[in-house]
């Protein structure tokens, strides 16, 4: 049985103007590669509505999971909750449990619930909270959408959160040899060996190190013993 397939949307002007560096990708497909989930798509909009209703209608219905990362906060251009609501035609309002969890939070650090943090307890209709041990600010689930928050310590905790709630299939096994030969040299065996294992993904990626060119091969796949094999053949093929 095929894996279950994932798609993450990433939200935030700053990501696509060069602000902020982008770490949340990177780190979701090593959890989803873990748990057994294939990220296949990942896209970036701007804090667009339009942008960000359209992209979450499209990637929810096209993969089994949705993960949106950033918009979330108390600003006023924090608008991934209302938009990824809309997507779905569900209302949205301040939502007790998330009121209640906030207000706790803000008791215990001497601050004040004030109506822009507030903001972040608007949870669309039918939805999970998802848990913020962090900064307590709740993310959700709506559908197959899991909506968390930008900054990287609270996504991995949320990520942490969900991803026990979500059926898995076989982990990613991935397996890698350099070789120090060009790639026009070896793109030849390289694609006959991908023909035998079209089940496995096989990627080439060049380096040049001490003037010599080279290339790292990755063999990924979720059958372990196909792997093995097809790391062996490899070997063989570019002994010496």
């Amino acid at each position: 049985m095929a894996n279950p397939t994932a798609a993450m949307l990433v939200i935030g002007d700053e990501i696509l103007s060069g602000r902020t560096r982008d770490a949340n990708m990177h780190y979701l497909a090593c959890e989803l590669a873990k748990h057994g989930i294939d990220l296949r798509e990942v896209r970036v909009v701007s804090d667009d509505p339009d942008a960000i209703t359209g992209a979450v209608r499209a990637l929810s219905a096209a993969y089994d999971h949705l993960f949106t990362s950033g918009g979330i906060g108390p600003t006023h251009d924090d608008i991934t909750a209302e938009n990824v609501a809309r997507a779905f035609d569900r209302p949205i309002d301040v939502r007790e449990d998330a009121r209640a969890v906030l207000a706790a939070h803000y008791e215990r650090a001497g601050q004040e619930l004030n109506a822009a943090r507030l903001r972040m307890a608007r949870i669309p209709e039918g939805a999970s909270l998802i848990d913020n041990p962090i900064s307590a600010a709740p993310g959700f689930t709506l559908e197959n959408v899991h909506v968390m928050a930008g900054v990287p310590t609270i996504f991995e905790a949320m990520v942490a959160s969900v991803l026990p709630t979500l059926t898995g299939g076989a982990p990613l096994v991935s397996v890698s040899r350099r070789i120090f030969r060009g790639e026009g040299d070896i793109a030849g065996p390289l694609g006959e060996l991908a023909e035998r294992y079209a089940d496995l993904s096989i990627g080439s990626y060049p380096f040049q190190q001490d003037g010599v060119f080279g290339a790292q091969i990755v063999i990924r796949g979720h059958d372990g013993a196909q792997v093995e094999a097809a790391l062996i053949e490899l070997d063989a093929a570019f002994a010496g």
